[in-house]
C-alpha cells in the first residue's frame, strides 16, 4: 500500500519504505482542499485584492517583496514569476559530492509532506509533481555540502527546484540533474522519459521549494532509523563478548539497576539478561567478582545511548511533520493572515543530529574495548592471543582492532557539535544559523562508523565462542547468543577463502537484512526497542 501524505502522520518507517524501498506515494484527499484554501488567499494577495486597514495594498514577504536582506524592496505582480524563478536558480550553489539516493528521495518526500499541510499556498499541482518524481523513480542530484540550515535547506533543495520548475520552451535553461533508469541526466531529460511537466512557479512557490530542513531532516531520519535498530546489535554483540569472556552477570540483575533506574539501562539489562540465559559460560571463573568497565558498565553506557537517542528520535519525529517555510498562510487563526516567523530554523534537528552522534560514538567506543579484550590474550580469559587459529599460521583478527581503533577515533572528530557554530549570511539579515545540515550528514557517517565496528566485534566474538565450544564440548551458550552464532557462521565463509575485511562486509550484510536479530528473537524471544521499558 502506497505512503499517504496528510503532513501529520508520516513515520520513520515511511521514510525509509519511500527512501529505500520505493514504495508509492500518494496524497490525502483532505489535504488537496487545503492546498487550494492557502493558495486563494495567495493569489488573492498577488493579485493585489488584499488591502491593509487603509485600503493600501497589504505587503507580505516572498510572496509581493524580495527576500532576506532585500525584504522591504516591493515587487510588482508581472514580476513574480520571474521572480520565483530567479529565487531558485540564484540559490542552487551547492558544491561537492552529491547525497546518497536515500537521502535524496526521503527529502522529496519530507518536502512534499510539509506542503501537504496547505500553509505554504503552493497549488497542488507542486506536491502532485514531487510525488511524481518518487513513483516514477527520478532521484534528485543533490549536492552535500553549501547549507547552513537556515533559511533551511536553501541550496540543496533549490537543485530539487531546478528540476521541477524548468521553462518547457528553453532548451539552453539549467534544469538540475536527476538519475532515472539507472542514468544521470538532466532534469528536463528524466520528467521527459516519465511524462512529467515542469511547473512555472507561481506567487510564493519558490519559497514553498527552497525553504525548509527538509535535507538536514532526511540525512537525521535515516540516521536515527538506523542507529535505533544498531542499540539491539550492539546489545547482541556485548552478550556473545560477555559469554565468550567468562562475565560476570551478576551486573545486570534488575534488583541493581531498579536503583539507578534510568529506563534504558533497565531495558539494555533486560535485554542481555534475555540473550544470556542459559549460558554455561557465564559465571564460572571461581573467585571472579566482578568484569572491567567495558563489560559492567554496557548497561550504564548503552543505557544511556538508548536514552538519548529516544530523545533525537522524538525531535526529528516532530520534524517529519512539521510546516518548515516562511511565511505560513494560517487560514484557521484569528484572522486569516500570513506570518513571517522562524519555522526553517534547523536547530531542533541540528542540536538532536549533534547529540545523536555522541551517543552512537560511544556505543562504538564502548564495542571496541570488548573486542580489544577478546583479541589480547592476557585480558581474554585465555582465548588464543588474537583468536589466532592453531591449526594454521597467521596472526588471527589483531587487524580488525586496528580497524576497529581506526573507526572510533574518526568518530570522536566527527561528534564535534557542529550546531554550535554559526556564521551570519545575507548581509545580516540571517545572523544565526544552524549548521544543522552538517550535524546530519556527519550523523550518518558516526552511524556508518558503528555499524562496522559493531560488526568487527560480532565477528570476534563468533570466533571466541567457536573456540570455546571447540574446547569444551557440551557447554551451552545462551539463547539469543547461541541463535546468533549459529547465523554468524552459517553467512560466513570458511577462513580461507575471504579476508577480514571481506567477512566485515558479509556480517554488515547480514545486520541490514535483519537476518542476525530475527533469529535471535526467534530463538530468545522479542528484544525491548529504543524507547521502551521492561
Amino acid at each position: 500500500m502506497a505512503v499517504t501524505l496528510d503532513g501529520q502522520n508520516l513515520t520513520l518507517e515511511h521514510v525509509v519504505a519511500v527512501a529505500r524501498g520505493g514504495e508509492a506515494v500518494a496524497v490525502a484527499a483532505a489535504s488537496y482542499e487545503e492546498m487550494r484554501r492557502s493558495r486563494a488567499w495567495v493569489e488573492d494577495l498577488a493579485e493585489g485584492r488584499r488591502v491593509g486597514p487603509g485600503g493600501e495594498p497589504l505587503v507580505v514577504y516572498g510572496i509581493n517583496t524580495g527576500f532576506g536582506s532585500l525584504a522591504r524592496v516591493h515587487i510588482p505582480f508581472e514580476q513574480v514569476r520571474e521572480l520565483m524563478r530567479n529565487l531558485i536558480r540564484s540559490h542552487a550553489a551547492g558544491i561537492g559530492p552529491s547525497v546518497d539516493a536515500d537521502a535524496a528521495r526521503a527529502m522529496v518526500l519530507l518536502r512534499a509532506n510539509a506542503l501537504t499541510r496547505g500553509a505554504s499556498g503552493c497549488r497542488p499541482a507542486l506536491v502532485d509533481l514531487l510525488v511524481g518524481l518518487l513513483n516514477a523513480g527520478i532521484t534528485p542530484v543533490i549536492p552535500s555540502r553549501g547549507s547552513c540550515g537556515s533559511s533551511g535547506d536553501l541550496a540543496p533543495l533549490s537543485h530539487l527546484g531546478l528540476i521541477v520548475s524548468h521553462a518547457v520552451d528553453d532548451p539552453d535553461e539549467e534544469t538540475g540533474s536527476a538519475w532515472v533508469d539507472g542514468e544521470l541526466v538532466s532534469g528536463r531529460e528524466a520528467l521527459a522519459r516519465r511524462g512529467l511537466v515542469p511547473l512555472t512557479l507561481g506567487p510564493k512557490e519558490g519559497l514553498a521549494i527552497n525553504n525548509g530542513a527538509q535535507l538536514t531532516t532526511a540525512i537525521a531520519a535515516l540516521a536515527a532509523y538506523d542507529a535505533e535498530r544498531l542499540v539491539l546489535l550492539a546489545e547482541v554483540a556485548a552478550a556473545m563478548s560477555i559469554e565468550a569472556l567468562r562475565g560476570v552477570t551478576r551486573a545486570f540483575h534488575p534488583a541493581v539497576h531498579a536503583l539507578r533506574p534510568y529506563a534504558g539501562a533497565l531495558a539494555c539489562a533486560a535485554n542481555l539478561r534475555r540473550l544470556l540465559d542459559g549460558s554455561g559460560l557465564t559465571d564460572t571463573v571461581p573467585g571472579k567478582v566482578q568484569d572491567a568497565y567495558s563489560l559492567r558498565c554496557t548497561p550504564t553506557v548503552l543505557g544511556a545511548a538508548r536514552d538519548t537517542l529516544a530523545h533525537t528520535g522524538s525531535q526529528i519525529r516532530v520534524e517529519l511533520n512539521a510546516v518548515t517555510d516562511n511565511p505560513v498562510i494560517c487560514l484557521d487563526a484569528d484572522e486569516d493572515d500570513a506570518f513571517s516567523a522562524g519555522l526553517f530554523h534547523g536547530e531542533p534537528v541540528g542540536i538532536a543530529a549533534d547529540v545523536m552522534k555522541i551517543a552512537v560514538a560511544e556505543l562504538a567506543s564502548l564495542s571496541e574495548r570488548r573486542l580489544f579484550r577478546l583479541t589480547t590474550g592476557n585480558l581474554s580469559a585465555r582465548l588464543p592471543a588474537s583468536l589466532r587459529r592453531d591449526d594454521r599460521p597467521g596472526v588471527g583478527l589483531f587487524g580488525l582492532q586496528t580497524t576497529a581503533a581506526a573507526l572510533v577515533s574518526e568518530n570522536k572528530s566527527l561528534a564535534w557539535p557542529a550546531s554550535v557554530d554559526s556564521l551570519p549570511t545575507c548581509e545580516d539579515q540571517e545572523d544565526h544559523v544552524a549548521m544543522s545540515t552538517t550535524a546530519a550528514r556527519r550523523a550518518g557517517e558516526v552511524v556508518g562508523n558503528a555499524r562496522a565496528v559493531i560488526a568487527i566485534e560480532l565477528l570476534c566474538a563468533a570466533r571466541a565462542l567457536r573456540y570455546r565450544l571447540d574446547a569444551e564440548p557440551g557447554v551451552s551458550l545462551g539463547r539469543g547468543t547461541r541463535a546468533a552464532l549459529d547465523v554468524l557462521e552459517s553467512g560466513l565463509r570458511d577462513d580461507d577463502e575471504a579476508v577480514p575485511s571481506e567477512r566485515v562486509t558479509e556480517v554488515l550484510a547480514l545486520m541490514g537484512e535483519h537476518t542476525l536479530i530475527d533469529a535471535v528473537e526467534a530463538a530468545a524471544g522479542r528484544l525491548l526497542r529504543v524507547g521502551e521499558s521492561p
